[in-house]
């Protein structure tokens, strides 16, 4: 299993914002976090952290990558890893804790 963090530039995300929530909601089981922002002048930034298979990280990169009006770019660790079931987020300044 690798780590990966998926960029995403949505240009005119009321065109292609429900096609790629439709592809990412193919992957959630591989998904562990998610934040969007959107940008005044119609773009949103989104990123996405992933631990999957190598398969899995590119099969969604390309996936999102052939969405019209989306550009995507991903970093994936080199190393293998192990995901831990507590995982700690850190939202707007609070510490919340998973269990999962």
């Amino acid at each position: 299993m690798k780590i990966a963090v998926i960029s995403a530039i949505l240009e005119k995300p009321s065109k292609c914002n429900s096609d790629f929530n439709q592809v990412v909601s193919t992957f959630r089981g591989s998904i562990k976090g998610r934040m969007g922002i959107p940008l005044d002048d119609e773009t949103s930034v989104i990123s996405i952290v992933v631990v999957g298979s190598l398969n899995e990280i590119n099969s969604l990169t390309g996936r999102l990558g052939n969405i019209e009006g989306v550009t995507v770019k991903t970093a994936i660790s080199k190393k293998e890893t192990m995901l831990s079931n507590n995982v700690n987020w850190v939202i707007s300044n609070y510490i919340v804790n998973y269990t999962f």
